[in-house]
């Protein structure tokens, strides 16, 4: 069973663009969405995901940085994989350990040790870490539990967090119950990352 909440974290910078929430459609890619289950019916596969995230950002001249734990860079191999991705991709951080990601995206070890690595505050953290040692305008995070251990009966095998953000904009993050083995996570971790960053740029830009 695939579940997901969303939680939206509101920007009081100026410019900040209030309470919003995601649409249903993307404007810059015209995605096949549902707006109930915005991730269940998307069928494009992860490499064209990818293309058009890519066509949305080159178009407006704005670059990604990408701080992955779970997925251990899978979603920065799908975009590297595009030609001309350098015009878009700024970076990526794999961030396995704590430690990483405490040093490399300032996330508090403090937020890691009150709520865990995988959870709305610490990716929140990780969004925000990749914006600011980055030259990126964009940031995505993603951190969970790919199993097949190191499940608990709150956050089971399949748990992951997602967030995404851009400079003087309203940062989102999500929480999706994945199913599958360890391999099937992740992919589709990485897809859901790359839908919700379209989805992101659809509502918030």
């Amino acid at each position: 069973m695939f579940t997901m909440d969303l939680e939206i974290m509101h920007d009081r910078t100026p410019g900040g663009l209030g309470n919003r929430v995601f649409g249903a459609n993307d404007a810059c890619q015209s995605l096949p969405v549902n707006p109930d289950q915005p991730h269940l019916d998307v069928k494009l596969p992860a490499y064209e995901l990818a293309r058009r995230l890519g066509h949305c950002l080159n178009g407006r001249g704005w670059r990604l940085a990408t701080a992955e734990s779970c997925t251990g860079g899978w979603v920065a191999k799908l975009i590297t994989d595009i030609p001309g991705s350098s015009h878009w991709f700024e970076r990526g951080f794999i961030v396995y350990s704590n430690e990483a990601k405490c040093e490399l995206l300032d996330v508090p070890v403090e937020l890691i040790e009150r709520h865990g690595a995988v959870s709305g505050p610490v990716v929140r953290a990780m969004v925000e870490g990749a914006l600011a040692h980055s030259r990126s305008e964009l940031a995505l995070a993603i951190t969970g539990i790919a199993g097949p251990g190191g499940g608990a009966p709150d956050k089971p095998v399949g748990t992951v967090w997602f967030g995404w953000g851009m400079r003087h904009r309203d940062l989102v993050t999500r929480h999706a119950v994945l199913p599958g083995d360890r391999a099937s996570i992740r992919l589709q971790a990485a897809e859901t990352a790359l839908i919700g960053l379209l989805e992101y740029l659809n509502a918030y830009v």
